[in-house]
């Protein structure tokens, strides 16, 4: 059997794996530890996203969380109760005011626009390498910020967005991961997944062989746009009020250190950095509050877990670069079987 045939065996085994957790855990965990996976699980989804094309194209996108924003904005104003978003937003065009989407197709909806907009920034941006990629979606990141601060007939400005409903569980999450892991795999795996770290890895030559250098990187672009529109969508319904801050600066680092850390050239990797770096969150956000430990009384340590992981992500630059699972993938073995079997099948007569 193929490695992509073993590829799909492993995505498979993971989707099952994800659907007893998603309708497994909240009869058996306490909320607190539903939680939990439900942020690792949304989290993984954007830091997958970012990693096609931070990961795979050599773009080092510092712009995605503003797709991220985006998406959560354009969920939020579809899918709020009529009356209500008449009352939080009078200043809607009048055809904004007469409907209210369905989760599902505002998340859709979200994810669509989105991509619609990578397309736009995209096509001039992945023309650029380098630093100056990376400079310029840090300005695309800037200028949507900008824009939802300042555009208060649609998302009340800089203050708080309220009203959207929470609709985001442990199952949609956990399917819409499911979704996401089952098609960058299948994309990473296949021919144009060959292009893209063809694109990565050496441009010059992969122009030479004939790979078209911006169709590849806009085309990862674009994909991972409409899965960040996505999980922006999830956030908005799982937050249910929010501000054009909580997609700024603060969430960039948070992921790209998650996809820094995991590997960026590695789609288990991703999922190994969100997992590592959540719970790392999760017990230092412990730590902020204060503790005790006998009689020795440790005082709130507010910023330590940004410090924290702001010393990790220097550490990982420095001594592992490649993060922990580099280029590698989580396979089980099944690709060393699948080696195993092949050259079996070959010295048959």
């Amino acid at each position: 059997m193929s490695r992509e045939v073993w590829i799909t065996l492993v995505v498979l085994v993971v989707l099952v794996a994800g659907a007893a957790v998603a309708f497994g855990a909240p009869h058996v965990l306490s909320d607190y530890f539903v939680r939990i996976i439900l942020l690792i699980a949304l989290n993984a989804i954007l830091v997958l996203a970012l990693s096609l094309s931070n990961g795979f194209t050599g773009v080092f996108s510092l712009g995605h969380v503003g797709f991220i924003g985006a998406g959560a904005y354009i969920s939020g104003i579809l899918s709020i109760p009529v009356q209500q978003k008449m009352a939080l937003l009078p200043h809607l065009p009048t055809f904004l005011h007469a409907f209210s989407l369905p989760f599902l197709p505002a998340t859709l909806m979200a994810g669509l626009l989105t991509a619609l907009l990578a397309v736009v920034v995209g096509y001039p941006l992945m023309r650029l390498s380098g630093y100056f990629v990376s400079v310029a979606t840090m300005g695309f990141l800037i200028i949507v910020n900008v824009v939802l601060i300042n555009a208060s007939d649609f998302t009340r400005g800089a203050r708080t967005f309220t009203g959207v409903p929470l609709e985001t569980t442990l199952p949609w999450v956990m399917g819409w991961l499911a979704i996401a892991v089952f098609v960058l795999a299948r994309l990473v795996y296949s021919p144009f997944g060959r292009a893209m770290k063809a694109v990565r890895d050496d441009t010059i030559a992969a122009s030479a062989v004939g790979i078209g250098v911006l169709r590849t990187r806009l085309i990862a672009f674009v994909i991972g746009a409409f899965f960040s529109g996505v999980g922006g969508s999830l956030y908005a319904h799982y937050l249910g009020s929010f501000s054009p801050n909580t997609f700024y600066f603060a969430l960039t680092m948070s992921l790209i250190t998650m996809l820094v850390l995991g590997g960026m050239g590695s789609l288990t990797g991703a999922v190994v950095g969100v997992i590592c770096v959540s719970l790392l969150s999760e017990v230092l956000r412990s730590v902020e509050r204060g503790f005790t430990i006998g009689d020795f009384a440790v005082p709130a340590l507010f910023g330590a877990s940004q410090i924290v992981l702001g010393f990790i992500f220097i550490l990982v630059m420095i001594f592992r670069p490649k993060g922990i699972m580099g280029d590698r993938e989580l396979t089980f073995g099944l690709t060393q079987r699948s080696a195993t079997v092949n050259q079996t099948e070959e010295r048959k007569p």
